[in-house]
Order: structure tokens, then C-alpha cells, then sequence
């Protein structure tokens, strides 16, 4: 049976529908496939839950080896985009949006317009943003098509400042547990990707004076962030073999694996990268029976998050980086608990985020 003939829902079997059955897994809302053979666009909306808000995520434009891989890359970062919203106290629900091509070669004004109509023919249950290979540039395209859509010039701008100064308040909250002190100069911090949010956290922990190695697939972002902060610089996969104290992913996710773990010789893991733990289940323990604190990604990397919904609230730049700030308390509370439940930090900071999801889910119950 074709399943675009699909007439009763009764007739679909979710055994023979892998869409279907990758979305019931964790109970997402709406999968949107965009196509245009006009301006190339290829996209896929995913809407995660809008049980708190209206579906806040970033658009990310990468070129994925299948269209399989793009569909579970937008699965995972909506339903993440869910928990941080949650874990950060916004009222805002989880969704992403993933446009397959390479940025550097084929976005156009034309291809990001016609990706803006199809946000708008989502009636405002999804808002975009910027995320990997999309810029403030892209966003006004966008926005010239849909009203849906945060970060741009002049109002809350380019997210990755406050993505980047959240993570580095986190780092510094898993630095206080297993180090003692929160201080990271002289720390050897390993950073992998140093586009936007990685290179300003790179900013960040040269001004205290740690010991950073960085790597990239862009050459040219490798070149100016080595040159400008003096870093040192390996190739993509000697990062994980280097002397580290915190490991910082900050390009895709799933870098934590079983091949990574053997080799990675860190303390901490934290850094600004979507999903990183490959299988949450089976990395989450495993780090934390290595001894290594890891900051569940979705709780570290909120600041983007906090600076989209200051624009949609209106609310100033101060008060997203003062909100940021706050991510270092939560961060800590996540590692303690972890510690004294003896239960891996995933799994606290999920059950944190779905408590509120749940508690604020029952106020808005009709009478």
C-alpha cells in the first residue's frame, strides 16, 4: 500500500510507516516536508510539542548523507528544543527545522523566501531562528515571507553570543563540582567547531587564560579563531585523542560514543552541540561511570533559546544575558542531584524538564 493513499487511519501500520513510527516514539506533533524544485529548497519542519507555547527552534542547513538522516536530525532537535525550553522556565514548546544542502554554496534569497512561506503555512504554531550554516542575513529573507521568525538585525540579533556565554556559565558550574573551584584558567578545554557559538566561547576561555586546542571542518573559521586567540589547532579526529580536562562539542551531535568514549581523557563534557550522547541510555551511564560530569546539552546551550524568546517578549538583551547567567545554578543543581540520586545528569535533567511540561500541561486543561 502506498502510504500517501492512506484514506483511515486505522489502515496505517506503523510497522510499515518508519515516519509514523519514528514520531510516535517520543510523541511529536507535526512533521512538515518542504520541496520546491525552483529555488532547490528540501526541508523538513518538525514540531515536537506546544504544550507550553507556540514551537520555538532554529533552522539548520547541512548536508546530510541521506534524507533519513536529516529526518532524525530534526526528530532529536525538536524534542530537544522542548526540554530546553521547558528546563529554562519558557513558555515556549520545542520544534527545528533542517534545510538539506550546503550552506556555503546553495542558499539564495530565493531558496530562504520560499522556506519562510512554508513556516508561514504553520499559522505560528512553529517560530524560526538561526542554528548551524544560517545567519541574520538568511532570517531577513524569511521574515519577508512570514512573521514567524526571531533573530534578527536589530532586534535580539544573531543568538550565538548568549548560546556561547550560557555555556560558558555551565562549564564553569561542572568546573566547581569536579574541580573544586570554577575557575578555568589554565584548564585544558578541547573545543570542537568554532563557528558562531564556538568561537565566542572560545572568546570567553582565552580571556581567563585556559589552555585551548579547537578543530574544524571550515578552514577559513579554523584559520581566524587559532590567528586571534592563539590557540592550538588538530584535525577533526585528533580532537578526541588530545590532553583534556573539558571536552566542549560545539558542531554536530552524537560525538559521545563508543569509539569517543575510549578515547576521550576528560573530566567534564560540555559544550554547545545539539544531542550529543549518541544513545542517552548507553552513554549517559557510561560517562558517568567513567567519573566524567557531563552538562546535558539541552540545559547548557539554552542562551540561543533565551535571546529568540527576548525578542518575542520583548524583553532586552540584558535581561536574556542576565537569564543566561542563570544557567550556571541550573547546571549545578543538575550535576548535585545526579550525585546524590546516583542517577546519570540525562536523566535528571529530562525528568526536570517533563515535570514542568507535565504540571503546566494540567493548567492548561479546559474546564
Amino acid at each position: 500500500m502506498d502510504m500517501f493513499e492512506v484514506k483511515n487511519i486505522q489502515d496505517v501500520d506503523l510497522a510499515e510507516n518508519p515516519v509514523i513510527a519514528q514520531m510516535s516514539q517520543f510523541n511529536h506533533e507535526q512533521l512538515l516536508f518542504c520541496n520546491d524544485n525552483a529555488t532547490g529548497l528540501k526541508a523538513i519542519i518538525a514540531v515536537h510539542s506546544t504544550v507550553l507555547g507556540p514551537a520555538l527552534g532554529g533552522t539548520r542547513m547541512w548536508v546530510y548523507n541521506n534524507e533519513l538522516e536529516a529526518l532524525n536530525d530534526v526528530l532529536r532537535l525538536s524534542r530537544g528544543m522542548t526540554y530546553k525550553n521547558s528546563i529554562s522556565g519558557l513558555n515556549l514548546g520545542g520544534g527545528k527545522a533542517v534545510i538539506i544542502g550546503d550552506s556555503h554554496t546553495m542558499k539564495s534569497e530565493a531558496l530562504m523566501r520560499r522556506f519562510g512561506k512554508f513556516v508561514n503555512s504553520l499559522a505560528g504554531k512553529y517560530i524560526t531562528a538561526e542554528d548551524v550554516g544560517i545567519n541574520t542575513l538568511d532570517m531577513t529573507y524569511v521574515n519577508m515571507e512570514t512573521n514567524h521568525v526571531v533573530g534578527l538585525p536589530g532586534k535580539s540579533g544573531d543568538p550565538s553570543p548568549v548560546t556561547a556565554h550560557g555555556v560558558y556559565m555551565g562549564m564553569k558550574a561542572a568546573a566547581k563540582q569536579q574541580f573544586g573551584s570554577d575557575s578555568l584558567t589554565g584548564k585544558k578545554i578541547a573545543v570542537q567547531g568554532v563557528g558562531h557559538v564556538g568561537a565566542y566561547l572560545v572568546q570567553y576561555l582565552a580571556k581567563e587564560g585556559a589552555d585551548i586546542t579547537i578543530t574544524d571542518a571550515y578552514e577559513p573559521s579554523l584559520k581566524y579563531v587559532s590567528q586571534t586567540y592563539g590557540t592550538k589547532v588538530v584535525g577533526l579526529d585528533e580532537i578526541y585523542d588530545v590532553d583534556m580536562d573539558i571536552y566542549a562539542p560545539c558542531a554536530l551531535g552524537a560525538t559521545v560514543n563508543d569509539d569517543t568514549l575510549n578515547r576521550l581523557k576528560c573530566s567534564i563534557i560540555a559544550g554547545a552541540a545539539n544531542n550529543q550522547l549518541k544513545n542517552e541510555d548507553i552513554h549517559g551511564k557510561a560517562v558517568m561511570q567513567k567519573g566524567i560530569i557531563y552538562a546535558p546539552d539541552f540545559a547548557l546551550n539554552a542562551g540561543g533559546v533565551i535571546n529568540c524568546y527576548s525578542e518575542v517578549k520583548g524583553l532586552s538583551s540584558e535581561w536574556a544575558m542576565g537569564k543566561a547567567d542563570e544557567i550556571y545554578n541550573t547546571i549545578s543543581n543538575i550535576v548535585k542531584r545526579s550525585s546524590a540520586e546516583n542517577v546519570p545528569t540525562y536523566k535528571i535533567a529530562n525528568k526536570m524538564a517533563e515535570e514542568r511540561i507535565e504540571s503546566i500541561g494540567k493548567v492548561k486543561l479546559p474546564l
